[in-house]
């Protein structure tokens, strides 16, 4: 029995609190819940289209939803949205001669603001 030796508990306690994560500051959680889902506005002529309808298009992480997207939204915006549609859009096939290739495939979120609320996604385009 005199083989094991007791470990000093003061050991333990020290490796556990080193071992803590960092607590963020709740503005920079928000900057990487929005950087770890919305990837990009998508500015096309179909969204600007749906912008006039307080209709907003996102390119968003693949493995995101729809709750993280508004949640997301929020936190950049300060807009809760009524409603967010999320899909997925497959890569195309393509080829350039003899050589095929294919896009990769993204997620596109749709959101929806309400009445009298807009965003500013084109002002540097």
């Amino acid at each position: 029995m005199g083989i094991f030796k007791k470990k000093n508990l003061t050991e333990k306690t020290k490796v556990k609190e080193e071992t803590k994560s960092v607590k963020l500051p709740k503005k920079e959680k928000e900057i990487s819940l929005v950087s770890s889902v919305i990837v990009r506005p998508l500015v096309t002529e179909k969204s600007a289209i749906l912008a006039s309808k307080n209709m907003y298009v996102f390119v968003v992480k693949n493995d995101a939803n729809r709750i993280q997207v508004a949640a997301a939204v929020k936190a950049m915006y300060d807009i809760k949205p009524l409603t967010v549609n999320v899909m997925n859009v497959r890569g195309k096939t393509v080829r350039r001669g003899r050589v095929e290739g294919k896009r990769k495939a993204w997620k596109k979120a749709i959101v929806t603001l309400p009445k009298g609320k807009s965003l500013n996604i084109y002002e540097g385009v």
